[in-house]
């Protein structure tokens, strides 16, 4: 079966640009027009992915997120909004969103984004509920607010790139990540950073989750290949 798209967007001709272009990549697509309208379509259709305006009739994308996400549902959400400060990610994030692309944005990076949420094992909808925290070492990473509840009792908010590394190498737990599917995973095509960016990335996640960064037994280093997450520690590097 084709997996099937919900689209909540009220502007006419983005949501045509946007449905064409998911049914030519295959996809099922269906769009609503308003905050109300979309809520009755996304319970009762249950789509796997839904892309949501922010700047809604009726009932606004966050208001609608927040109620679904309430009554439990976990389909991924794409948000879209022209409005693109910090605190309005944020707030997408808080309410329950995956991810959040402010407009206006390239369509390639919109069709990839919807292809990486889809083909991830956790949203497909065949392995049961999704996760929406990973616990270790004494620290929670909620998925859905991006928060880190660290083992000192502090809370931090990951940034974009740090979150999205930390979330794949999860998902692979006790496999080794290459640096260059990190790059393609992470950055798709919106940069073209060197593998170095990538581990100065990860060093950062060492220094907020690894009791002493210059032996890390949560986030190890493979040399020459990548990166693997253990997370029940390990007190070693591993190395090829």
């Amino acid at each position: 079966m084709k997996p099937s798209i919900l689209i909540i967007e009220d502007e006419t001709s983005m949501a045509d640009i946007l449905a064409d272009n998911l049914s030519e990549e295959g996809y099922e697509v269906a769009v609503a027009q308003d905050g109300q309208t979309g809520l009755d379509m996304w319970q009762h259709s249950r789509p796997q992915l839904v892309v949501l305006d922010v700047m809604l009739p009726q009932l606004n994308g966050f208001e609608l997120c927040h109620k679904m996400r309430t009554a439990g549902d976990d389909t991924p959400v794409l948000f879209l909004s022209a409005k693109s400060e910090p605190e309005d990610r944020v707030q997408g994030l808080r309410v329950g969103g995956d991810d959040y692309l402010p407009k206006p944005f390239h369509l390639p990076e919109f069709l990839l984004r919807v292809k990486n949420m889809l083909k991830r094992s956790r949203w497909s909808g065949v392995t049961g509920p999704a996760e929406t925290n990973i616990f270790f070492g004494g620290h929670s990473v909620d998925l859905r607010s991006w928060t880190a509840n660290l083992a000192n009792g502090k809370q931090e908010l990951l940034g974009e790139r740090e979150f999205k590394i930390f979330r794949l190498l999860s998902e692979r737990s006790g496999q080794v990540v290459s640096r260059d599917d990190i790059l393609d995973e992470v950055w798709s095509d919106d940069a073209f950073p060197s593998s170095r960016t990538v581990d100065n990335f990860v060093l950062r996640l060492r220094k907020l989750f690894e009791p002493d960064p210059s032996l890390p037994i949560f986030f190890h280093t493979v040399w020459g290949v990548g990166y693997k997450f253990t997370p029940e520690g390990q007190a070693e590097e591993v190395k090829s």
